[in-house]
C-alpha cells in the first residue's frame, strides 16, 4: 500500500512509519491540511489516514474539498479523539469511508486499511477500463483504440493500466516504477524506454496524443490531449 497520514501528532507518526514501513509499505506524510489536501490531490494514494484536528484546515474540511473541489475518490479513514456519534455522521457526510477514535491499536487500523482497499477494488473491479477511444479489457488483455487493435508488451500493458485507471490524476514515476517492479526496480531509467514504447504504440499512429509527461511528477492519460499537427 501507499498510503497518505495526515496528523501533527508527531510522535503517532512515527509510529505509523514505524509499522507500516516494516511491513513492506510506502508512506508520505503531512502536518497540516492545507499539505494534506495538496498531497492527496497531486499523487495517487491507494488511501488516506486523516486526522480531523489539524493545522491550517481541518480534516473534514479537507475531505469535503477532496471528495467535491478535486473530485478524488481516494479511500480515507478517519483517525481521531472525536468519539461522539454527531462526529462519526458528520466525517461520514463529508466523505469518509470509516471512522477510528484514539487510542487504537496500530494491528486494528491496518485489517481496516486491508478492508477499505479489498471493497475499494471491489467495487471498482472494472472489466474494461476507457479514457477517449482507448480501451482495456482486463478479461481479455485486449488493448484498442477506435476499432484499432494495439499490440503492447507485457509491462507496458501493465504501465497503461495504471495510468488508465488513475486516469486523469498523474501518475508517479515511482509507482509506475512499482507496478513493473515491486520494491526493486533495477538500475537505469528502463521505465523511460517503457514510455516511449507505450508512447508510440498508443499515440504514434494518432493525431491526438492521450499521454502526457508532467515534468518532475509523473505521466498521465487523458482524455482531452494534445493534437499533433
Amino acid at each position: 500500500m501507499r498510503l497518505l497520514i495526515v496528523e501533527d501528532n508527531r510522535s503517532l507518526v512515527a509510529n505509523l512509519f514505524d509499522y507500516f514501513e516494516a511491513r513492506g509499505h510506502q508512506l508520505d506524510a503531512a502536518p497540516d491540511g492545507v499539505t494534506g489536501l495538496h498531497l492527496a490531490g497531486s499523487h495517487d494514494y491507494d488511501a488516506i489516514v486523516l486526522d480531523w484536528m489539524l493545522p491550517r484546515m481541518d480534516g473534514r474540511t479537507l475531505l469535503q474539498k477532496l471528495r467535491q473541489e478535486l473530485g478524488r475518490d481516494t479511500p480515507v479513514i478517519m483517525l481521531t479523539a472525536r468519539d461522539e456519534l454527531p462526529d462519526k455522521i458528520a466525517g461520514f457526510r463529508a466523505g469518509a469511508d470509516d471512522y477510528l477514535t484514539k487510542p487504537f491499536a496500530l494491528p486494528e487500523l491496518e485489517v481496516r486499511l486491508e478492508a477499505l482497499l479489498a471493497r475499494a477494488r471491489g467495487l471498482g473491479r472494472q472489466r474494461v477500463l476507457r479514457v477517449a477511444d482507448l480501451t482495456l479489457d482486463l478479461a481479455t488483455l485486449e488493448v484498442t483504440r477506435g476499432s484499432r487493435p494495439l499490440r503492447l508488451y507485457p509491462a507496458c500493458r501493465k504501465l497503461l493500466e495504471a495510468l488508465m485507471r488513475a486516469s486523469p490524476a498523474v501518475v508517479a514515476r515511482e509507482r509506475l516504477e512499482q507496478a513493473l517492479w515491486g520494491d526493486s526496480p533495477p538500475d537505469g531509467d528502463l521505465l523511460r524506454s517503457h514510455m516511449y514504447e507505450l508512447r508510440r504504440a498508443v499515440d504514434g499512429p494518432f493525431d491526438v496524443k492521450l499521454i502526457q509527461t508532467i515534468p518532475k511528477a509523473g505521466y498521465r492519460i487523458v482524455e482531452h490531449a494534445e493534437v499533433a499537427e
